[in-house]
């Protein structure tokens, strides 16, 4: 059996989004199918499915990716395979259209799990992965989201941590995937440009092994989007398959394990996941989380709470 299941972030996403969300999230799932289909392995399989939703400016990842304090561009991103529990991640990462991409062969070409900052630039440009223009990856809305911030700033900081009042105000639509193959193993992706107007060099939940993202032969694998801080804090992914493993159903265990976080450290998110047999799973503790999956050559979708479409390949 094949499964390919992908995220475009779960947050307030705005009406106008709505459309170009869920258009991209299909694409995305169709296109990691695609590679399954085509006799790619299943690590190949998620990072084409990311790359997708990295190159789409609907999404806060690659193209898109919302800007730092200091108004730069700096992403994160994870590749996760189930087989051996090999992950490969990036960090803090700037001006490379495909985080993913260079993520991927840190877990190929490296015995370590994270690059960082310009170690990880210097890594993918050995590897044929050259810096892009900033500004290439920032489009109008990330600029405005910004400006705005600098603005709104300016007028409050003397009352309260404007910093939090921005995170709730603002999308953390990172990008993910979790897909599973007919031989039975699994991988993970996940991507971000992280939160606007966040510190320079700070680091979510997106590259670590366990919490942005997790990958288990034995279990199944996961993609998780929300609130960085606190899905660190909970190790959300490692979380979700620990649960899994105890034979809960994937999305009961994707909703008690967002509730558990909700209730230790008052985060919010949501998550994607299928299970070694196939079953697949998503939730959110947000407004919306548009997500896909591609099963038995049907195309699954949705952005709202309890929405579910069906339609043939």
């Amino acid at each position: 059996m094949e499964v390919v299941v992908v995220h475009g972030g779960a947050w307030d996403v705005p009406e106008p989004l709505w459309e170009a969300s869920l258009e991209g999230v299909k694409a995305a799932a169709r296109r990691g199918h695609q590679v399954l289909r085509g006799g790619g392995s299943v690590v190949e399989a998620v990072e084409a499915a990311v790359v997708v939703l990295e190159d789409n400016p609907a999404f806060d990842a690659g193209t898109g990716s919302v800007l730092t304090l200091d108004g730069e561009v700096e992403m994160d991103a994870l590749v996760m395979s189930g087989a051996r529990l090999r992950a490969g991640a990036v960090a803090a990462i700037r001006s490379v259209a495909n985080p993913v991409k260079v993520a991927r062969l840190v877990l190929e070409k490296t015995p370590h799990v994270m690059l960082a900052g310009s170690g990880a630039n210097q890594f993918a440009a050995a590897h044929g992965h050259p810096q892009v223009p900033p500004h290439t990856l920032v489009t109008p809305h990330a600029r405005r989201e910004w400006e705005t911030f600098k603005k709104f700033s300016k007028s409050v900081d003397s009352l309260f941590n404007v910093l939090h009042v921005q995170q709730q105000r603002s999308g953390h639509d990172t990008v993910g995937c979790a897909a599973l193959d007919s031989l039975g193993h699994t991988a993970a992706a996940t991507s971000t440009g992280g939160i606007t107007a966040k510190m320079p060099g700070r680091v979510g939940d997106t590259p670590v092994p366990g919490a942005g993202g997790y990958a288990d032969d034995q279990v199944g694998a996961v993609s998780t989007t929300g609130h960085g801080e606190a899905i660190l804090r909970v190790c959300l992914a490692r979380h979700i398959t620990a649960t899994m493993a105890t034979g809960v159903p994937v999305s009961a265990s994707i909703e008690s394990s967002l509730e558990h976080m909700a209730q230790r450290v008052a985060g919010c998110g949501g998550a994607v996941a299928v299970s070694r047999e196939g079953e697949v799973g998503m939730a959110f503790s947000t407004p919306r989380m548009p997500w896909a999956y591609v099963k038995h050559r049907r195309l699954h979708y949705g952005i709202h709470p309890g929405q579910h479409v069906e339609e043939d390949l």
